[in-house]
């Protein structure tokens, strides 16, 4: 339709144009296109299906395609999924797994599906949209069926893979469930590779529609043979081709067979022997658990598994005992799941003897008795038999039995009886156990004692009647003889048995039994009794003995009337001692001071002894309470005594300690306790203590507490906390109360200091410091200097007065004023300081000098003119000014006055405006006063000039090779001035000049002088306006250098070529001097080359500048060349030939005076400016400089090379020995010449002259130049150069070189005033 739309458009637009001539050709135009139209309609037909959709079953995350090929299409084309159109884009946006696929030339619009999921399981069609052609079509609905395999099972009872333990023959169920599958899946159950029936199965929806869950459950009844095998859970549906499974081993638990005994295979075992038995269990999850038991009581343990024959043994070795006869041994084996313990019994037979034949009953009977014997043996198996023997008699006249015994044994007893006579005694006696089946006999025997009594008994002790002190040790022996056994002997005291006697001695049929006695006073008249007797028991023998013993008192004991006692009320003691022998006395001691007391008699009393009474009266104090009365019974004839003591309990209000601290000292804040010595009777003291009638002991006290013994501790001291504190004790017999005084200490402070202390000069100063301190002690204060240099106090100046401590300075000067410190130490740290300043006050002293009497000023009444006066005060200065003696007044316009106070100086600066020669060249006057005084300083205001001449010239130091010289400066001019050392020695052809750097210093150090020399020193000064007159008159001051110091020679040192005079030297060679003099020429041409060179260049240079005079330009363009002295001055021949040889240098160097020989003046010379006078930056000795900086070519190289093999040989060039050294300068700009220098005096008469380095004249005065260029031009040298100078008539005042960087102050043009 479009083609028909534009063909028609263009027809109208033919028609417009032209309709009549071109209306034929639109019309052929339109023909052809509706032909072509035709054309193009008849060869499209109706679209259609060529290949339509079939359903498709898919798998979840599979891919799929749907087929949809149509003929001749020419609508669009897009597939629907359950009714929403999918679009015509082939690559359907928003759907990011569908797309189209295959080739759309033919007409393939197949849909293809990525990464199947359940949402694709829909109908499918696929729609072509009608066209202007065709209708549209629609193609069947189709399926696709989206599977959903089944994961992995779930056993819901047990984790997959793992192992689980069951036991034999034990019913269990497993659940298996599998979740989302489509269709529902299939299980089933295999156990140990077997599959199961019984299943039973549920279909459950799923989590999503089209979804299900299937769950298959099962009962299993595991057996042994199951063990180490699987159980399996398996999932099947359509969507896969193998089923999917999970499972667990089986690990079955299942008893062991019985256990088995092996090892004994004898009806009976001996006694004695070793059993080596097995027991054995096979089979069994886990293998059985082993342990032996005998007589159902375990005795092993022990077992151990063999997994090869899948067995549990446990050996057991036995050592067979009599009692093992009948003993059942038992195997247990035990497993888990075992219900009971599995077991093997076997019961040994054991043959054994007796293991004992033993006799009952004593063997040892009185003569004439019935002996009654028994004799058994122990249990043996057969039994035995028995028989008795005496001596080798056999008896008869027994009795045997038989019984029953433990472990199946028999026991065999025999009853002997037998009446013994004395003749009998020490016979055997043999019991004999005999088995004659068996072979087999054993006896025991005893011997037979027959018993009667023993036939006497005596004592062996002292006499009768002897006296014994007690602690006495008397000896007592008792003897026996006759019987069997020998007598037994007993002591006895009193019809007491005596203990612990030594054993009686026996001897056949003798006895002695000794008794040692160490006398007590129950020994007294005591009655000692020995018995012998033996087995036989009959009556027994005795002997008895009496001893006689003196005793001291046995004991003394003191009764009171009264337990406690009041101070001041009376007490009665009685002392009573224990029975003595002799009677005692009695003595009464109170602290070892003897009581008199009171006797009350004697009575008797035990052990025979008698007692005694006293009796003594105390007056009670309270000191005596706790003392001892002590009660001493003494026996003179025995010289002992007995004592015992009574302690006084006095009962008394409390009372302080006459050794009482009074006074307690503590340090502030730490922590002080006030002692207490207090004693009272009872000791239940109260404590109050008060400080200011304030009781401190309350609840919630902080600092005070009260410790043990009622002393008080204060924390945290303050010097508050100073002064008395009262103590009252109280107790039931009533109070008291004391004071204690407590000094607390504290480090010292500084109350008051006077700061600043004012003085007049020369009076006495005293600064009083103030402290505050606790303890005041000697010598606490302590004085210093704070000022920078060091100053030491005397103890002179340090006076203390108490807490007052002074500093005493008589006659001040004003040195002494500055900062003191105060310190103040008593011992108690930290110590107190504090600075006090003294201040000396003094009246103006104005700072004068030559320098400062002028000030220079241009007077034209353009400039500012200035005069400063400078002066030291205190107190503050004030100034006035006067004019020729006329006070000024400060408020006319044209002076002002400021005055500056800086601590002790006072600076007043007088400024006059447009000052003028006529008004203002006069004399000022400065007053500087206070209340102490004044001063007055002159100062004259002049009009600019030349400096005047430096004063008081003076040597500072020398050594071998240096001269230090210090000097005053004089009046400046008004400009700023320098300094010029002269200095001349004999052998000189001329004097040497060296300007002093820094510029303005006052100190300068000449070195590079020869040892041991005489040198003659004079220094001037200059400024922009000329020089000055040498110092002090133009005096010369000779000063000689000192002796050179000697080499070390352990140093080593270079070849002494400045000590060796030419005539000493080494001896050249014939051929080093031959190549010498070859290189000499050639050195010599390249020089002259060199030379030639260097003009042509700076002519060519300053001929193109065009301006300036040429020799000005190479004179200024040489200025970086160093070591070169740019004054341009004028030289005499010896002088000009000394110098440069010397110095080794260009033509172009200058020293800075010329000798005019043939003049008659005064003054033989005169001198110019040195501007161009740059030293370099490092030292350097005035030594031959053999090559200068711009030679770089060969010959260059070869003549350095020469220069310096002829310093070598020869020295030096001239006799001197040793070069100059020059200071370094940092600064070239202070070297700079003033602009004019003076002219020379009349009688010079020198002659303008500019010489090139041929000596030939680069300027004539004549041509109209600037005549005063030639002064200041460099030097030239040729032939002439040992001619006199040429003589200069320049106008100086009128000229001023226009090279110059600076430019001459207007003040300085014309005449001066």
């Amino acid at each position: 339709m479009s083609f028909v739309n534009s063909t028609a458009e263009a027809a109208h637009s033919v028609k417009r144009e032209d309709w009549g001539m071109k209306m034929t050709s639109a019309l052929h135009r339109l023909t052809r296109a509706l032909l072509l139209l035709c054309c193009i309609q008849a060869s499209r037909g109706q679209q259609a299906f060529r290949i339509q959709p079939d359903n498709v079953t898919l798998v979840e995350g599979g891919k799929g395609v749907l087929q949809c090929h149509v003929e001749g299409v020419t609508g669009a084309v897009q597939w629907v999924k359950d009714g929403l159109l999918l679009g015509p884009n082939r690559s359907m946006p928003g759907f990011p797994r569908y797309s189209m696929a295959g080739d759309e030339g033919k007409g393939e619009f197949n849909l293809q599906i990525e990464r199947v999921t359940l949402e694709d399981d829909s109908p499918y069609e696929c729609q072509v949209g009608q066209s202007e052609s065709s209708i549209g079509i629609i193609s069947h609905t189709v399926w696709v069926t989206v599977l959903i395999p089944p994961g992995k099972p779930v056993i819901e009872e047990h984790s997959g893979d793992s192992e689980v333990e069951w036991v034999a023959d034990v019913e269990y169920t497993v659940s298996c469930s599998v979740t989302d599958t489509k269709p529902a899946s299939e299980l089933k159950f295999t156990k140990s590779s077997n599959e199961l029936s019984g299943v039973e199965v549920n279909v459950l929806p799923g989590s999503q529609e089209k979804l299900q869950n299937t769950r298959a459950v099962v009962r299993v009844t595991p057996q042994s043979w199951d063990n180490g095998n699987r159980m399996v859970c398996l999932a099947m549906n359509e969507a896969v081709s193998q089923p999917v499974e999970t499972g667990f081993t089986m690990r079955v638990l299942f008893p062991p067979q019985p256990p088995r005994i092996e090892g004994y295979d004898r009806p009976e075992v001996k006694a004695g022997e070793t059993l080596s038995l097995e027991c054995k269990s096979i089979g069994g999850n886990p293998l059985a658990t082993l342990q032996w038991s005998k007589n159902d009581e375990v005795i092993s343990t022990s077992w151990d598994t063999v997994s090869l024959t899948n067995t549990a043994r446990s050996p057991l070795s036995l050592h067979i005992q009599p009692e093992d006869n009948m003993a059942r041994l038992t195997c247990e084996a035990v497993n888990q799941v075992t219900p009971v313990p599995l077991q093997h019994t076997i019961t040994l037979r054991v043959v054994f003897l007796p293991s004992e034949v033993k006799i009952l009953g004593s063997s040892s009977i009185a003569e004439k008795k019935q002996l009654s014997l028994s004799c058994f043996t122990a249990a043996s198996n057969p039994p035995v038999q028995i028989r008795w023997w005496l001596g080798f008699r056999e008896l008869t006249t027994t009795e045997v039995t038989i019984t029953e015994a433990s472990n199946g044994g028999r026991v065999t007893m025999s009853n002997l009886t037998h009446t013994v006579s004395r003749e009998e005694n020490g016979l055997q006696l043999t019991c004999e156990a005999f088995n004659e089946a068996i072979r087999f006999t054993k006896s025991e025997s005893v011997l037979l004692r027959v018993l009667y009594p023993p036939q006497k008994v005596w004592i062996e002790s002292p006499p009768e009647g002897k006296q014994f002190k007690a602690g006495t040790e008397v000896k007592l022996t008792c003897f026996s003889s006759g019987g069997n056994p020998a007598g037994s002997l007993t002591w006895y005291k009193d019809n007491k048995s005596v203990r612990y006697v030594p054993s009686a001695i026996v001897s056949g049929m003798m006895a002695s039994r000794q008794l040692i006695i160490t006398t007590q006073p129950d020994d007294n008249l005591a009655t000692y009794r020995c018995n012998a007797t033996n087995e036989a028991k009959a009556p027994p023998l005795t002997a008895t003995t009496k001893l006689h013993v003196q005793f001291p008192p046995m004991n003394v004991k003191i009764s009171a009337s009264a337990k406690q006692v009041k101070r001041g009320q009376s007490l009665t003691l009685t002392c009573t001692t224990g029975s003595s022998n002799p009677v005692a006395n009695i003595s009464w001691f109170k602290n070892g001071e003897r009581l008199r007391g009171f006797d009350l008699g004697k009575k008797k009393a035990e052990h025979g002894g008698e007692s005694t009474m006293g009796r003594v009266y105390i007056k009670a104090v309270s000191s005596d309470n706790g003392k001892r009365v002590t009660c001493q019974a003494y026996s003179a004839v025995l010289t002992q005594g007995v004592n015992t003591f009574y302690r006084l309990d006095v009962l008394y209000p409390p009372e302080f300690s006459p050794d009482q601290q009074r006074v307690v000292q503590a340090v502030e804040h730490d922590a002080a306790r006030l002692p207490l010595r207090v004693s009272a009777n009872p000791d239940n003291i109260s404590y109050t203590w008060t400080y200011h009638g304030e009781n401190l002991i309350k609840e919630g006290a902080l600092r005070h507490h009260l410790k043990d013994g009622g002393e008080l501790e204060i924390w945290n001291l303050t010097r508050t906390d100073a002064g008395d504190y009262k103590i009252l004790c109280k107790n039931t017999e009533g109070e008291n109360e004391t004071l204690i005084k407590l000094d607390v200490q504290y480090s010292p402070s500084i109350k008051s200091l006077q700061d600043p202390t004012e003085v007049d000069l020369g009076d006495t100063a005293e600064i009083v410091c103030t402290a505050d301190a606790n303890p005041v002690t000697p010598g606490m204060f302590q004085w210093g200097w704070l000022g920078e240099e060091e100053r030491e106090l005397t103890a002179d100046q340090q006076v203390a007065e108490g807490a007052t401590g002074k500093l005493v300075i008589t006659e001040t000067k004003r040195s002494d004023a500055g900062l003191y410190e105060c310190t103040v130490d008593n011992g108690i740290t930290p110590p107190a300081k504090q600075a006090v300043r003294l201040v000396v006050r003094f009246k103006p002293e104005l700072q004068k000098g030559v320098h400062l009497s002028k000030v220079a000023t241009s007077g034209d009444g353009s400039k500012t003119a200035t005069l400063s006066c400078k002066a030291e005060g205190i107190p503050k200065v004030e100034y006035s000014w006067a004019k020729n003696g006329v006070g000024l007044d400060l408020n006319h316009p044209r002076y002002s006055e400021d005055t500056v106070h800086e601590g002790a100086l006072h600076t007043s600066t007088l400024t006059i405006i447009n000052a003028s020669a006529a008004l203002d060249y006069a004399i000022f006057t400065c007053t500087a006063r206070n209340k102490l005084g004044l001063d007055v300083f002159h100062i004259q205001l002049v009009s600019t000039s030349r400096p005047d001449p430096p004063t008081g010239l003076q040597v500072a130091s020398v050594t071998h090779n240096s001269v230090t010289l210090q000097w005053t400066a004089g009046f400046d001019g008004g400009l700023e001035q320098k300094f010029r050392v002269r200095y001349h020695w004999e052998e000189a052809a001329s004097f040497m000049y060296v300007d002093v750097f820094p510029p303005q210093a006052t100190t300068f150090t000449i070195t590079g002088l020869n040892a041991e020399t005489p040198y003659n020193f004079s220094v001037n000064a200059l400024n922009l306006l000329g020089e000055s007159d040498y110092a002090d008159g133009n005096a010369v001051l000779t000063v000689t250098t000192r002796e050179k110091p000697e080499k070390d020679d352990k140093i080593p040192s270079l070849p002494e070529t400045a000590e060796t005079s030419p005539t000493e030297g080494p001896v050249l060679p014939l051929y080093l001097i031959v190549v010498l003099a070859v290189v000499g020429g050639v050195l010599l041409i390249l020089n002259s080359a060199l030379v030639a060179c260097l003009v042509k260049k700076w002519r060519t240079h300053h001929s193109d500048a065009g301006r300036g005079h040429p020799l000005t330009d190479f004179r200024r363009s040489s200025l970086t060349k160093p070591n070169e002295y740019g004054g341009g001055e004028l030289l005499n021949k010896a002088a000009r030939q000394t110098l440069l040889i010397d110095s080794c240098s260009e033509l172009s160097s200058s020293v800075y005076e010329s000798y005019e020989g043939d003049s008659a003046s005064e003054r033989g010379h005169y001198y110019y400016p040195a501007s161009d006078f740059r030293p370099s930056l490092y030292p350097h000795q005035e030594a031959p400089e053999c090559l200068s900086e711009g030679t770089s070519s060969f010959a260059g190289e070869l003549a350095w090379f020469i220069c310096k093999s002829c310093m070598w040989f020869t020295g030096h060039w001239d006799q001197r020995r040793d070069a100059h050294e020059y200071e370094q300068v940092r600064d070239a700009s202070l070297y700079e010449e003033v602009g004019r220098p003076y002219p020379p005096p009349p009688s010079s008469g020198h002659y303008h002259s500019v010489l090139d380095r041929q000596g030939r004249a680069l300027l004539d005065p004549r041509q109209g130049s600037d005549p005063t260029q030639g002064a200041y031009q460099r030097r030239g040298r040729g032939q002439s150069e040992y001619e006199d100078p040429m003589k200069v008539y320049d106008s100086v005042a009128e000229y001023t070189p226009s090279w110059r960087d600076y430019e001459t102050p207007s003040e300085m043009r014309g005449e001066l005033v």
